[in-house]
């Protein structure tokens, strides 16, 4: 399987994160995609860390200071991982 490269500097800016998300979203667990970018895409994280929790593992290949590479990996379907215990299906009703 090739891996998919995601060069976030050839995307407007407010298309970016959708455009990322929804790669990751359409990977199968196990699959990655490398992101390409111009600047740390450490606010990236933490969104994927709220949005995508225990669902993707997250690994700089390149760290400046022109490009940023990280590869991202789906390590489990986001919505079958619960956030902070809660599988979503109406708890404390």
């Amino acid at each position: 399987m090739t891996e998919i490269l995601l060069d976030a500097r050839e995307i407007q800016p407010r298309e970016r994160h959708p455009r990322i998300f929804s790669t990751f979203d359409q990977l199968p667990v196990g699959g990655s995609f490398i992101l390409a970018n111009d600047h740390d895409p450490r606010p990236l994280y933490y969104q994927f860390d709220v949005e995508r929790q225990g669902a993707f593992n997250w690994a700089y290949l390149e760290e400046g200071p022109e490009l940023w590479r990280v590869r991202i990996t789906k390590v489990a379907d986001a919505a079958a991982t619960p956030v902070d215990g809660c599988c979503g299906g109406g708890c404390g009703d």
